[in-house]
């Protein structure tokens, strides 16, 4: 497979979960579409493994299905929100590369 790269603008979240401090980035329902239709179904939780860029921050992880939001959400660790200066609700750039 070719390599298939997505990017896209969207908010930074935290998770409602008051005893995780998770933060992501929901990926827009049509780039979503898209990864779907190109990623075999996997088993478990149905991750897609992706290399993600955020600013200048480069880093492997895994997109998770989230039947909340109705599309994949992206995990953006502590490191990658001091190292770019996002804060809740601020806006990231985001390109995705899927993954091998």
């Amino acid at each position: 497979m070719a390599e298939q790269r997505f990017e896209f603008q969207a908010p930074v979240w935290r998770s409602e979960n008051a005893a995780a401090s998770w933060w992501f980035v929901s990926v827009p329902t049509e780039i979503a579409d898209d990864i779907a239709d190109l990623v075999p179904p996997r088993p478990g939780f149905g991750s897609v493994r992706v290399h993600a860029r955020i600013g200048a921050t480069r880093w492997a992880t895994s997109l998770f299905p989230s039947t909340k939001e109705s599309t994949y959400i992206l995990p953006v660790k502590r490191a990658v929100r001091e190292r770019e200066r996002l804060g809740e609700g601020d806006t990231a750039q985001v390109e995705l590369t899927l993954a091998d």
